[in-house]
């Protein structure tokens, strides 16, 4: 059973967490206005083991994407040959990435992920970088189309038709049901992430086993399983932008390669459970998705794949949407909570609070209510997708500056102990990947239209402005209303009922 928020369970000496002790002052880079043993108190405590991290990972990265984009990426780049490279290049770059969230987890071994990261290297000016990766976090940190996809898709197997507002009826009641498994029961939220996710790998060996039996030549319905392998790369296309737009897509469908490390202050010795559980992850996702194309193109022939249409295999998509909205979910409530104690989010006492159950029940509400207002608010059609692809910009900015703040870090820090640490031209290989993400949504598409009937540059545009929404926010909150009201800022440390320490803000005036 999983300790309760008054029995946090602290690694124990011989478990290196990241830290090195000297004089009693630890060496770990300076990530905002607590230490590390504040920020790790209170919550559930180190309940998550390898097998729970593991599919912490397995279960964000396995969700929709492997079922809805392999038709969109042969329709993008127009052969096989081409679309296979493109999901073995999305693999490498994802372990690239990986390896570098590995380097700076090991270092800082809590929750929060790049939010930690980020505080760690862009220091100047104070909360900065914080409020900027709070505004893009708390804005675009939704679940719905995972909600609305499992709708859908149920809809589909039952063989019913449902109108508009039933479905957003069916993805509201998903929503409010992981939230509230989370909230109360947080136990079994985890064992029911672990059940979806193992579910979703069988399901994909199934696939996997098909392709197999196809291949042997021992399925009559399909005379010639290699013909999709017949001059794999004839017909490619020459387009820049449509390699962009799938290689997007790809990368889209192994993001959650990062989500053991939102949740460290959870996993039991979190440095060597996160070195063997999140490459085990990636590497099991990995190899299942390319075989899982190779599957695909034995079955069908490339013209018939691009025109599937949304799916390759609609029936696993519900369940694979229901455990993804699980998992992000379980994820992203942990972030809003550590964003909540370091005091950039109004009320940071209610939003950081653990009440009753050790579950981050405050950040789990603040994650409930962007998607709630995304289902009911936002109509389907070109102006919901546009409203999805936001999130893809402002996180391509975010782990450009972590992958440049690896470098930095070591130029400026370099007696800081690394548990693990990260072949420079690996990391440098995953920001110069990062790089093209930033330049390649403004490049043009043949006919100068991209996925909606909106001009293509367009969802980048305004994922630039959220970023820069934060800027704004933090000079009026630390710099325009203080010179105002001529008050300064004093950071204050609060405890909890359970044990979370929180920092508030409190104006002190000036003399």
């Amino acid at each position: 059973m999983a300790p309760t928020s008054s029995q946090v369970v602290e690694p124990t000496p011989d478990e290196h967490d990241g830290r090195k002790i000297e004089g009693g002052v630890q060496c770990t880079p300076g990530t905002g206005e607590l230490d590390f043993d504040e920020y790790t108190r209170g919550g559930l405590g180190r309940h998550l083991g390898v097998f729970s991290t593991i599919f912490l990972i397995v279960g964000r990265i396995i969700g929709t994407g492997i079922f809805s984009t392999p038709s969109s990426v042969t329709n993008s780049v127009g052969s096989v040959g081409a679309a296979l490279l493109l999901w073995v290049l999305g693999l490498l770059l994802a372990g690239a990435g990986l390896c570098v969230w590995l380097e700076f987890g090991c270092m800082m071994p809590r929750s929060g992920g790049e939010k930690v990261y980020l505080e760690a290297v862009y220091r100047q000016p104070k909360l900065l970088i914080t409020v900027v990766f709070a505004v893009q976090a708390v804005a675009l940190g939704f679940t719905a189309q995972g909600c609305i996809v499992f709708v859908s898709n149920i809809v589909v197997a039952t063989g019913k038709k449902a109108t508009e507002w039933q479905e957003r009826g069916g993805a509201i009641a998903v929503i409010v049901f992981i939230t509230l498994v989370h909230t109360f029961l947080p136990n079994w939220g985890v064992r029911g992430m672990n059940v979806i996710g193992v579910m979703k790998v069988i399901l994909l060996l199934f696939i996997v086993v098909t392709g197999w039996v196809v291949l042997s030549g021992r399925v009559s319905s399909v005379p010639d399983p290699n013909a999709s392998f017949h001059n794999s790369f004839a017909g490619s296309a020459t387009s820049s932008n449509l390699y962009a737009t799938a290689l997007f897509k790809v990368l889209n469908s192994y993001s959650g390669w990062s989500n053991a490390a939102y949740v460290l202050n959870e996993i039991r010795n979190p440095v060597r459970t996160l070195k063997i559980a999140a490459p085990i992850g990636l590497f099991i996702c990995g190899t299942l998705y390319v075989l899982a194309n190779v599957a695909y193109y034995a079955a069908a022939t490339p013209k018939e794949i691009a025109n599937s249409g949304v799916t390759v295999a609609s029936y696993f998509m519900a369940i694979s949407a229901f455990g993804n909205v699980m998992t992000v979910t379980f994820a992203q409530a942990r972030v809003n909570q550590e964003l909540a104690k370091e005091g950039v989010i109004p009320f940071p006492k209610f939003w950081a609070s653990s009440w009753p159950f050790g579950s981050p029940s405050s950040g789990l509400l603040l994650h409930f209510i962007p998607s709630f207002i995304i289902i009911v608010a936002i109509p389907f059609g070109d102006a919901y997708n546009f409203i999805l692809d936001l999130e893809g910009y402002p996180s391509s900015v975010i782990n450009f500056l972590v992958a440049l703040g690896l470098f930095w870090l070591r130029y400026t820090a370099r007696d800081i102990p690394r548990p693990f640490k990260v072949w420079w031209p690996v990391a440098l290989f995953f920001m110069v990947g990062q790089a093209f993400q930033l330049v390649a949504p403004f490049i043009r598409p043949p006919g100068g239209k991209g996925d909606t009937s909106l001009p293509y540059w367009l969802s980048s545009v305004v994922g630039i402005v959220i970023l820069f929404l934060g800027v704004v926010y933090w000079a009026f909150w630390q710099r325009v209303l203080p010179a105002i009201g001529r008050y300064r800022l004093a950071p204050e440390h609060a405890v909890l009922s359970d044990g979370t320490t929180v920092v508030v803000y409190q104006k002190e005036k000036c003399a």
